[in-house]
């Protein structure tokens, strides 16, 4: 399961962040706040976090549940200190998934 999870969310994050030039995806804009679009990426990334901590374990699981956070906080411009935080966040995220399915 957390294999599925773990997977889902590279795939997303790769498209998502990271534009390939022979695959084109719309980025899609479904709403703003404070002048910041969230995109469907962002939103199917929220959802497959979500999924990832009610299936990890319990140490794990308060570690992405307090990146899960800072990462809301830098997309909806409110952390904006460092430049590409959010997607810093999500590579921490997915390390950490990496370390709990090798442990």
């Amino acid at each position: 399961m957390i294999g599925i999870i773990l997977t889902i969310l590279i795939i997303l994050w790769l498209f998502g962040y990271i534009h390939v030039s022979f695959i084109v995806i719309p980025d899609v804009v479904l709403f703003s706040i404070n002048g910041n679009p969230i995109t469907l990426w962002n939103l199917l990334i929220l959802l497959v976090i979500g999924w990832a901590i009610g299936v990890l374990p319990s140490p794990f699981k308060e570690i992405i549940a307090v990146l899960l956070i800072f990462w809301v906080l830098s997309v909806l411009g409110i952390i904006g200190i460092i430049a590409g935080l959010s997607n810093l966040l999500v590579i921490i995220i997915i390390i950490a998934i990496v370390v709990s399915f090798i442990l």
